[in-house]
């Protein structure tokens, strides 16, 4: 599927209602953006992500690291 998307204000991108229906996206849902080969993919993640029960305090740094890491993971694993 192809479809022709305009970047609005502040670079804003709205997906098509069809695309957010076939993916089932709803509101507050996370999205995994990343750049290939001058292609933007993107990828529906909220489903894959681990349930947490407990939380510690860390710093933006180190939660920043971890998200680098885990976008990664799951980029590796959405290419292959």
């Amino acid at each position: 599927m192809h479809l022709t998307i305009r970047v609005g204000k502040k670079f804003a991108i709205y997906l098509p209602k069809e695309v957010v229906k076939e993916l089932n996206i709803k509101e507050g849902d996370i999205l995994l953006l990343g750049i290939k080969n001058d292609r933007i993919i993107l990828k529906h993640i909220k489903s894959e992500l681990p349930k947490v029960k407990y939380w510690s305090k860390v710093s933006p740094d180190e939660v920043e690291k971890v998200g680098e890491e885990i976008s990664e993971t799951l980029l590796k694993r959405s290419n292959s």
